[in-house]
């Protein structure tokens, strides 16, 4: 099967919500959410991925090597670009790079663990004929493949990762209950962890860098289908949005820049443990992560898409907008979905 990174709704085109008091309104918005429903559900039939299929672990082409030239890593990584990482010796730069790719796959792996658990809290008191049941088992199907991908890709690496930061893996069994009584918070959270990675992995398709196979059809496979995890996170958001209490919507849009950056770094930036197996020198960490011009124009251009939703939803106020620019994630709305850093500007 052949990966393309876009779903039925990646692309679409942003519109306006209409007033929320408008019964006539509410009826139209309410069909199209479920129509979109539909329409992501049978996607997940039509093109979905299967860990052991649709990826040859045993083609001679995709075998890992540590020596392979392949594992420096990409532009896309801001340790990639950074001075002290170019000027490593060779043998070093791959080292590095085996443990980052490998690391990071890991941290996504336990992110997806905890999204599963959370779809199963959010879908277990749903009642009969509830649209998202069916759409909610479709994506934790779909991302307990992508865990079995992720594990074997670094049972492969043969790199013994972590993953997350301590506090991210002591939180984890905890963070799905959320999901049940606070469905809106937590697929904010949701998108807090997917959108950092799917950027950045787009960023890396888009380049066309050279990166090991086996790596590229993992992204290929996680790209086109997180589209439309993402994609029903939106939805979902902007739904239940006109929802909330006026207490609660003061307290999301809040939440929702802190939540951002707190699931970035732990997507995006190495753990403690990490930076000391990787030898990460204290003041590379520094620039990295995210005080030089370039990381932090790195860090502002992963959330455009949810400022966007942040706009559309009423949780980007005079008050959560000044905490977007204390956080360093601020700047200009996407159009529309997945539109590129570049066409931005």
């Amino acid at each position: 099967m052949t990966a393309t990174p876009t779903s039925p709704l990646a692309q679409r085109d942003v519109v306006e919500e209409p007033a929320p008091h408008d019964p006539a309104d509410r009826r139209a918005r309410d069909a199209a959410y479920l129509d979109n429903l539909r329409t992501l559900s049978e996607a997940s039939v039509t093109q979905h991925f299967d860990a052991f299929l649709d990826i040859a672990w045993d083609d001679p082409d995709l075998a890992v090597a540590a020596d392979d030239g392949r594992w420096i890593l990409p532009q896309a990584d801001v340790l990639g670009r950074h001075p002290w990482y170019l000027a490593l010796p060779r043998e070093r730069q791959i080292e590095i790079g085996r443990y980052r790719q490998a690391n990071v796959v890991k941290v996504g792996l336990q992110f997806e663990q905890v999204l599963i658990a959370g779809l199963m809290n959010f879908a277990f008191r749903l009642p009969n004929g509830t649209p998202e049941f069916r759409y909610a088992t479709h994506e934790a199907t779909e991302e307990c493949h992508h865990t079995q991908m992720f594990q074997e890709f670094v049972n492969r690496v043969g790199v013994d990762v972590a993953g997350g930061s301590r506090l991210f893996r002591f939180l984890a069994p905890f963070l799905p209950l959320a999901a049940h009584r606070l469905p809106f918070g937590f697929f904010v959270g949701v998108l807090a962890g997917e959108e950092p990675i799917d950027h950045m992995q787009k960023a890396v398709l888009r380049a066309d860098e050279q990166i090991h196979p086996l790596q590229r059809r993992i992204i290929q496979i996680h790209v086109a289908e997180e589209a439309r995890h993402i994609g029903f996170a939106h939805q979902f958001l902007e739904h239940n949005a006109p929802k909330l209490s006026f207490p609660s919507r003061v307290l999301m849009s809040l939440a929702f820049p802190i939540i951002m950056r707190w699931l970035c770094d732990v997507i995006m930036k190495p753990s403690r443990q990490a930076r000391r197996d990787m030898g990460l020198p204290r003041h590379v960490v520094r620039d990295l992560y995210w005080r030089t011009p370039e990381s932090r124009r790195t860090l502002r251009e992963m959330f455009a898409d949810v400022r966007m939703l942040a706009q559309r939803t009423g949780m980007m106020n005079p008050v959560s907008r000044l905490l977007w620019r204390v956080l360093g994630i601020d700047g200009r709305a996407s159009r529309f979905r997945s539109e590129p850093a570049a066409a931005s500007h």
